[in-house]
């Protein structure tokens, strides 16, 4: 099987059960995310490791597993047992990579470096995926930045494949141009759009949910969350690897998958937050 064909059908398998989790919510929501996230830690530690470094799997693995949770128990909006388990594993971070140097480890600050950075842009910044969802008609608004930054890709694709010319990052996604970018902002808004529309003919008038809201959206999300992709691509030119793993059949692995969700989440609870429910 090809690997397009290996794409469309996990997709197909992949979306259904997506859409499920986020309109349940809840705890089977969290899961969903866990499912991505947890595997997408240790391949961040795997990364890293390829390329000499020695962070610690167990806090970056741990620690995004307890900040989702903390989340989670918090109510999935507010952040008291979020901030405290952060300020926990910082701290167990640095003595467990003190103990490191003192067992001869000689780059073990760097090492720390990399476990912090694993913690808190997977955990704390991957967790306002579950603050996002528990915003009023946080179910809408998630299917509203998911599916855009998902559509963003796909126009950056074929724009790119049929338009694109100048290149946008030559060192760190040297297949990715000017052209694809601006075309993924072009999805972006029209899903948006799209999307606003048929979401009011249900909803009615009243709705923050409309469609010059959810086309503002997906124009930050095609603006921005390119660079939760050369972000990982970053880490991936380090270890010399094409993928961060095999875990989804065409699509690499979870970190591949979750590395504009990152950036999707956090922007756009804020974004929304900011614009309709302060």
């Amino acid at each position: 099987m090809s690997s397009f064909a290996q794409r469309i059908l996990a997709a197909i398998i992949l979306i259904p059960i997506g859409m499920f989790t986020i309109h349940v919510g809840g705890w089977l929501y969290l899961l969903m995310l866990l499912v991505f996230f947890i595997p997408a830690a240790w391949e961040y530690v795997q990364l890293f490791q390829a390329s000499g470094h020695k962070p610690s799997a167990i806090l970056v693995v741990g620690g995004v597993t307890l900040l989702f949770v903390a989340r989670a128990w918090d109510g999935f909006n507010q952040a008291n047992t979020s901030l405290v388990t952060l300020n926990l594993l910082i701290l167990l971070a640095m003595a467990f990579h003190l103990v490191e140097f003192e067992r001869g480890r000689e780059q073990a600050a760097v090492d720390f470096g990399i476990t912090i950075a694993g913690i808190a842009y997977l955990g704390w910044i991957g967790s306002y995926l579950l603050s996002l969802r528990f915003l009023p008609s946080g179910e809408w608004w998630v299917y509203a930045v998911l599916p855009s930054v998902w559509l963003v890709d796909s126009g950056a694709y074929f724009f790119g494949k049929r338009f694109g010319r100048r290149l946008l990052s030559p060192r760190l996604s040297p297949k990715k141009t000017w052209e694809g970018y601006f075309g993924g902002i072009v999805f972006g808004i029209g899903f948006g759009w799209l999307f606003g529309l048929v979401w009011q003919l249900g909803a009615g008038p009243g709705s923050a949910v409309t469609a010059p809201a959810s086309a503002l959206v997906g124009l930050v999300m095609g603006v921005l969350t390119v660079f939760g992709d050369l972000g990982e691509s970053m880490i991936k030119r380090l270890a010399h690897a094409k993928d961060s793993g095999a875990l989804i059949p065409g699509h690499g692995g979870a970190f591949d998958r979750i590395d504009s969700w990152l950036w999707a989440g956090v922007i756009s609870y804020y974004l929304i937050s900011w614009l309709w429910y302060r």
